[in-house]
């Protein structure tokens, strides 16, 4: 007994870090594409560590990901260079509480109607009841833009949400890619690279010569260490602790992690419609992770054998 509760305390403790590294990540990228660095600048420091890193991983995969090329470049497409550009640019119109309830909020919704539309899947009522509650929480903050006629606003809405259909877009890609998380992460990051360089090392060496060498290595460690290697690593322990169902709902908890931290970071306060927005999001991904309704036993789940799946 005393090993299995020592094993959810490590569960719960390995979501906890989580869903802190993500909100945090929300809150200071923002931070840094207001005040210091470009958002090519954060795609070149997000894949340097990961590529790195995971460079036996890499090989181990192949560069090509063992011949599946096409849900590779979904990957890429969904997670890499083009989704990290998209957000990182969606930051400097918008705002945290946006960010964060529009990408982890829409996020579900749009791989259950792709996954509906093409792919002919099933979804129960439970998961309906929660992504109409995500749509609630995204037309919240969409509406109170466009009803203020706030173009600069509506403008970062409109990147995060194509950001959101990136990756949603990756994970129906990771799903039929036969690729570990960690090996996904890895191949993503390599290509990434490779994409952002030429577009990326300028704004850096600039950056470093106006003095801001400490935005670039807190950037180069929050982005591809924390963020893109140690979040990853420490959701497969929790799900693999305690059954994918929970890793998914502690997920909901990232919009208002992100929310909170904001205010003493950045000075922003949420308005009536982030708040609705941050609380119908956060209620449409609990719901939409099938919690509620939820067999599975703590620590036995699939994903534990083959850690298939990531966020």
């Amino acid at each position: 007994m005393d090993s299995e509760r020592r094993s959810h305390t490590i569960g719960y403790l390995a979501l906890l870090a989580t869903v802190l590294i993500w909100g945090a990540w929300i809150v200071l990228t923002r931070q840094a594409v207001t005040h210091s660095l470009a958002p090519s600048e954060i795609a070149l420091l997000r894949m340097i560590a990961p590529t790195i890193l995971l460079a036996p991983a890499i090989c181990r995969a192949g560069i090509f990901a063992r011949g599946k090329i096409v849900p590779l470049i979904v990957c890429i497409i969904g997670a890499g260079t083009p989704f990290v550009l998209l957000t990182a640019t969606g930051m400097i119109y918008a705002s945290s509480a946006d960010f964060a309830a529009l990408v982890p909020g829409t996020m579900p919704l749009l791989v259950a109607l792709i996954s509906v539309l093409f792919f002919k899947e099933r979804i129960g009522w439970q998961r309906v009841l929660g992504f109409a509650f995500c749509a609630t929480g995204v037309f919240a903050i969409a509406g109170r833009s466009l009803l203020t006629a706030d173009a600069h606003t509506s403008f970062g809405h409109l990147l995060l949400l194509l950001a959101a259909l990136n990756y949603a877009g990756y994970t129906l890609g990771f799903r039929r890619s036969g690729l570990t998380p960690i090996e996904a992460t890895g191949l993503v990051a390599f290509w990434s690279l490779l994409m952002i360089l030429p577009f990326g090392v300028s704004p850096v060496i600039e950056s470093i010569r106006a003095g801001r060498l400490h935005d670039i290595v807190f950037q180069a460690i929050l982005q591809g260490l924390f963020s893109g290697i140690i979040a990853l690593v420490a959701f497969n322990v929790g799900i693999n602790r305690l059954g994918a169902s929970r890793g998914a709902a502690f997920v909901a908890l990232v919009p208002v992690v992100a929310t909170l931290l904001a205010v003493p970071v950045l000075g922003e306060w949420p308005d009536t419609a982030a708040i609705i927005g941050v609380v119908m999001t956060s209620l449409g991904v609990l719901l939409a992770s099938g919690i509620l309704a939820a067999n599975e036993k703590i620590g036995q789940t699939p994903v534990g054998s083959r850690t298939r799946k990531s966020k």
